[in-house]
């Protein structure tokens, strides 16, 4: 198999997790020409994925970018497109590439279903407990056995360190809070977060770093200024730079968005703290990373908004947050003894 093709246009957890499936790839074809076919907002994550050749982008809300990017596709002559989107658009344009197999999930595996008449074969990727053993489950259309998770997913991102950027800031080492997420109800209240940055600082003598995306420099500030100031608030960041302060950071607490799936995927201790996502599924995959769930309590699981009158993520209490903090810097030391 010379040429090969990827479908998975969003989101950038979902793309991070799909990047275990293209190093299995490139393993198994290790002189392939595999590309990546993406949504434009979510290219630079794949600039830390060595192993494939070259990104498209689309705009799937622009028929101008759709019809160029389709030309592209077509231009290649696949033998083969993955779909490991599972929806009706990435289907279409997996099958529009032109490809000579389209291959996909079987259609109870599918975010939508009418998405499997697009394929030329559907695969059955077994049962997995985390979404990335899932779409390694994919690779069975061409012989590849492979039901364990990658122990090493981490390998698969490259990132250009900014060594001690943020050690330069702070002056010691340091843990990340993530208080940002797409989803409301995947938010953890900012100023739990700030509370949660001065026990961090009084009792694991760790100073504290905000991470903020474009849409949250207010929840950022807000948890900055819950901390008395005991937080750092992180400079505007490039996903690289992110995910540079990731790899150094000592520790890293999120709510189930991307930096943390980016902290899974380098490495970086995790404390994940999940309301309507099954951790099970969606969390970081090292035994050693812990989670505080609410997911068998939440009545809206994975629907985009909360009905509930209080998110469940907010019944998570500061106290709990810094015992699975504790548990996880315990485990450091039983992992990695001095």
């Amino acid at each position: 198999m010379d040429k090969i093709l990827i479908v998975r246009l969003s989101s950038l957890g979902d793309i991070v997790h799909s990047i275990p499936f293209a190093a299995a790839l490139r393993s198994r074809f290790p002189e392939a020409h595999i590309d990546w076919l993406v949504e434009a907002q979510h290219t630079a994550i794949l600039d830390l994925a060595p192993v494939i050749n070259r990104r498209i982008e689309i705009d799937i809300y622009n028929p101008r970018s759709i019809i160029t990017s389709i030309k592209r596709l077509r231009s290649m002559h696949y033998d083969c497109a993955f779909d490991v989107q599972g929806l009706i658009k990435s289907a279409v344009l997996a099958r529009a590439s032109g490809a000579t197999r389209v291959i996909g999930f079987s259609k109870d595996h599918l975010g939508e279903k009418a998405a499997h008449v697009f394929y030329t074969e559907s695969i059955d990727p077994g049962e997995h407990a985390h979404v990335i053993n899932k779409n390694l489950g994919l690779l069975r259309a061409i012989g590849v056995q492979t039901a364990s998770l990658f122990s090493g997913v981490h390998v698969g991102l490259q990132i250009s360190f900014k060594r001690n950027s943020m050690r330069a800031i702070t002056g010691s080492t340091f843990a990340v809070l993530n208080p940002g997420a797409s989803w409301l109800h995947k938010r953890w209240p900012p100023e739990r977060f700030g509370e949660l940055a001065i026990r961090i600082k009084k009792e694991y003598a760790l100073e504290t770093i905000v991470t903020r995306g474009e849409r949250d420099t207010g929840i950022a500030q807000a948890v900055i200024a819950a901390s008395h100031g005991t937080a750092t608030l992180a400079p505007p960041t490039t996903l690289n730079d992110l995910a540079a302060i990731i790899g150094q950071a000592a520790l890293v607490v999120s709510g189930d968005t991307g930096p943390l799936h980016i902290a899974a995927a380098m490495g970086t201790p995790v404390v994940g703290l999940y309301g309507p996502t099954n951790p099970t599924r969606n969390g970081p995959w090292s035994p050693l990373d812990v989670c505080v769930s609410r997911f068998e309590a939440c009545t809206c699981k994975y629907q985009r908004r909360c009905h509930a009158p209080i998110p469940c993520i907010e019944s998570i209490s500061v106290n709990e947050v810094a015992e699975a903090i504790g548990h996880r810097l315990q485990k450091i030391r039983a992992h990695y003894p001095a």
